[in-house]
């Protein structure tokens, strides 16, 4: 394995693009233009970066690789520090991913306070690696509550005309469930001495311990997901967040719930998992079903998208905790494997597809200023390579085979009916209904005749729009064709967790 540690690889990733939107702060607005191509080239940088973290990362094994460790808080036994597995890997290089992307859509549309924008989202691609390599749970929590600030003022500053009220509706649902999280952080300090996430997954609690403790951590995450019924917030700010606002919040934030409950509640708490497991499944298909039906009902193009996103981050969570019927019932952790697996791939899908078609939306709306669909219709005949695009992503937002949106799916699917037929019977309604909210709103927006004047002065996508959207494009396709690399990516790790949630962490006498 490639030896990068000295490089401090880990650190660079978090603190030079924090770094970086400090900087472009500095630079001004006064000096955007300037300031637009350092915050482009930090953030090409930053993904670069990940190129050595992927090919030093061995895929053989579960051990954390790239680590990095010393004090931090030396009175609170908390510590700096940071590692990556086969788990947190793909959603590192998918946050440097999609922040490139973002940026260069935001070229020209923000002319209000731009520097401000771009340090904004640099500074929050910081904070979320953060999230995803920080080791010590103090130190995750930090990064878990810092993020929100430059969410939020993303969203408070260049949102919509109803922004103040999506501002404080997102701060207040995830603040609260992050302060459930904090006292079951607490609590497990108190009993391990230490804030190692390491050291809490070995730490033996009784079942009602473990209860409690999964419940807090459930609330915490579920909001992040979000997994209904704590899931309004999400449509209100993604309404009213700017275009790489909504691109960011649906790619890779709600993420941070199903990386929480991987990462948290299954390994420190498997006994509670397995006694609750019903409940998250319950939730995870509630969400599959009823959100999907909400979907169909919409006429705001970022409200449907949103909608969707929900019910697709069902399938995370309905993977994620299929493991121990498929257990029960088999005897065996292949199936498991396969939700697990379908939960992780499902996640990396999402997260592009959503992004693009929230991208496309922006495309829109920068165009038409408004997110009606009624407003469209006949677009194919004025943008027809946008067209072309917009049609590829609603596919694959369907689960379209080829593409990366039914891996996943497909996964998952099949894991749950190796613990429930009625489980898997459920969860592909969603082929039925992804397809019927998404080709809807193809149909409305992209065919049939011109629809008014407005629709009839479109121009096609730019130079800029045409790379973004291909980017995006080729990748969806990649994994849909070739998704070998990523599964291989977090098998061990995966598995690793499997035996992790196997054993009970019970007490003996």
């Amino acid at each position: 394995m490639l030896k990068l540690n000295a490089l401090s690889l880990l650190s660079t990733l978090v603190w030079l693009p924090i770094g970086g939107g400090l900087l472009t702060l500095l630079i001004g607005d006064s000096r955007a233009q300037v300031a637009r191509w350092f915050a482009l080239l930090v953030s090409i940088a930053t993904l670069l970066l990940c190129v050595p973290l992927y090919q030093g990362f061995d895929h053989s094994t579960a051990v954390f690789q790239f680590i990095e460790r010393m004090p931090w808080i030396r009175q609170l036994h908390a510590e700096y520090y940071l590692g990556v597995d086969g788990i947190s890997l793909p959603l590192i290089v998918l946050t440097a991913f999609m922040t490139v992307p973002v940026l260069i859509a935001a070229w020209t549309v923000i002319e209000k306070r731009p520097a401000q924008y771009f340090a904004a989202f640099l500074i929050l691609e910081g904070l979320m690696i953060g999230v995803f390599c920080a080791m010590d749970s103090l130190l995750f929590y930090f990064f878990w509550e810092a993020m929100l600030i430059p969410m939020f003022l993303i969203i408070g500053i260049w949102g919509g005309p109803r922004r103040v009220y999506a501002t404080l509706k997102f701060f207040l649902y995830t603040f609260l469930g992050s302060v459930l999280m904090l006292v079951a952080l607490i609590y497990l300090y108190l009993k391990a001495g230490e804030y190692s996430i390491a050291g809490f997954q070995s730490l033996p609690l009784t079942l009602v311990e473990q209860r409690w403790i999964f419940l807090a951590f459930l609330v915490a995450f579920a909001v992040k997901v979000p997994m209904w019924p704590v899931h309004t917030w999400l449509p209100d700010a993604h309404v009213e967040a700017p275009t790489g606002g909504s691109v960011i919040l649906a790619a890779i934030m709600l993420k941070m719930g199903g990386y929480g409950l991987l990462r948290f509640s299954l390994p420190m708490t498997p006994d509670a998992s397995r006694e609750l497991d019903w409940l998250v499944i319950a939730l995870s298909l509630i969400a599959v079903v009823y959100i999907g039906f909400v979907a169909l009902a919409q006429t705001d193009m970022k409200k449907l998208i949103a909608y969707s996103s929900i019910a697709h981050m069902g399938f995370v969570t309905l993977g994620a905790f299929l493991a121990f019927d498929i257990m029960a019932n088999t005897g065996s952790t292949s199936g498991a494997v396969n939700g697990l697996d379908g939960a992780m791939v499902q996640m990396i899908s999402h997260g592009l597809i959503s992004g693009a078609l929230f991208l496309c939306i922006g495309v829109m709306y920068d165009r038409l200023h408004s997110r009606e669909i009624s407003a469209y219709g006949g677009v194919i005949n004025v943008m027809p390579k946008f067209a072309a695009f917009m049609v590829f992503f609603g596919l694959a937002n369907s689960g379209l085979p080829g593409t990366s949106g039914f891996v996943g799916e497909f996964l998952v699917i099949l894991a749950s009916f190796k613990a429930n037929f009625w489980y898997a019977f459920l969860a592909a309604t969603t082929l039925i209904l992804g397809a019927a909210y998404t080709l809807w709103l193809v149909k409305r927006v992209i065919f049939g005749p011109v629809a008014n004047d407005q629709v009839a002065k479109m121009s096609d996508l730019n130079g800029r729009e045409f790379l973004v959207l291909g980017v995006l494009a080729a990748a969806v396709l990649l994994i849909g064709i070739w998704p070998a690399p990523l599964v291989q990516t977090m098998e061990a790790s995966v598995r690793h967790l499997l035996e992790q949630i196997t054993v009970s962490k019970i007490p003996v006498g």
